[in-house]
């Protein structure tokens, strides 16, 4: 366990529980000893995404803001982080568990992408922005679970990746609408144009359209090949952190389901699940805790190629 100050958890567990619920109420299924851990690891994240989005233009932006946070992963990969609550946390984190710097570096990445609105032209780039943004955490959160010895780190790894990826895909499938009000579009523009929509054309009218579900629609069924690789992930994980990512993995895919029944359609209205499913997968999930066995096959499966760099990086930082 690290060692961190009363102050110090005291404030990133009121980041978290102020934050997000979704991630809160998760992190009450892990183990005790990872709930402090995974606290700070999303403490660090979250003020690092608010640093880009809030960035004043007037004094640099998001670029000069990228270069603020670049220097303070310094003094947190350092001896002496300094005094701010959140970075002397995940410094005594990143230490205790090998939490590479690639992995908060390759983070802050994604969030510039995301504040420069660049655009993807292919599932790869698609891809590789699904790993900087929701990989890095799935990543960095392996790192706290420490995987059983017995089953390969890369593949464990690059299963968390998968997973991670997985979840991105279904948050752009199911925020089509969303994003493209707000002037952004995470779909492959190479799979907009071969359906006859120009991606200009749906930031300027964004509209339900048979060829835009058939976008949509294959989207999901990429992130449902993630999540199945995944799940052999998951049963390589210690057992006492299973259900809370078993529980994860149901829960995000289950809106992918509903997208389709909704025909596809993420504009005019958006997918969720209702509490009382969301309970049922959570209950559901508690079978990871049962002996499981991953498919050797799947377990073993090439990491994404934009993944693959940071996968090695962490697998050597934890080795």
């Amino acid at each position: 366990m690290p060692e961190l100050s009363a102050e110090e958890a005291r404030h990133c567990q009121e980041l978290l529980r102020a934050g997000s619920k979704s991630f809160h109420a998760a992190s009450l299924l892990l183990p005790r000893r990872m709930r402090l851990p995974a606290a700070a690891v999303y403490a660090f994240c979250r003020v690092a995404d608010d640093a880009i989005d809030e960035a004043d233009p007037a004094a640099g932006g998001a670029p000069a803001a990228l270069i603020q946070l670049r220097a303070r992963l310094d003094r947190i990969y350092s001896a002496d982080p300094g005094a701010d609550l959140v970075d002397r946390a995940f410094h005594a984190v990143a230490r205790s568990y090998g939490i590479p710097r690639a992995a908060p570096e390759c983070l802050l990445e994604g969030f510039l992408w995301d504040a420069e609105g660049r655009a993807y032209e292919d599932i790869g780039q698609v891809q590789a922005y699904g790993v900087r943004v929701a990989a890095t955490v799935g990543l960095m959160m392996t790192c706290l679970m420490r995987p059983d010895p017995r089953w390969d780190r890369f593949h464990v790894l690059a299963r968390a990746a998968d997973l991670g990826v997985a979840m991105q895909l279904t948050n752009i499938a199911r925020d089509v609408g969303e994003d493209a009000r707000r002037g952004r579009i995470y779909l492959p523009a190479a799979w907009l144009r071969e359906e006859g929509i120009e991606p200009q054309a749906l930031l300027a009218d964004p509209r339900p359209s048979p060829a835009l579900g058939r976008v949509v629609a294959r989207l999901l069924d990429q992130a449902d090949v993630l999540y199945a690789r995944a799940d052999a992930g998951i049963a390589m994980l210690p057992w006492d952190c299973r259900a809370a990512i078993r529980a994860a993995r149901l829960i995000y895919a289950a809106i992918g389901p509903v997208i389709r029944r909704n025909g596809c359609d993420s504009v005019s209205q958006r997918a969720f699940t209702s509490p009382g499913t969301k309970l049922l997968l959570a209950l559901r999930s508690l079978g990871a805790l049962l002996p499981w066995r991953p498919d050797p096959a799947v377990a073993s499966s090439p990491v994404l190629p934009e993944a693959r760099e940071l996968v090695l990086a962490c697998a050597a930082e934890a080795g």
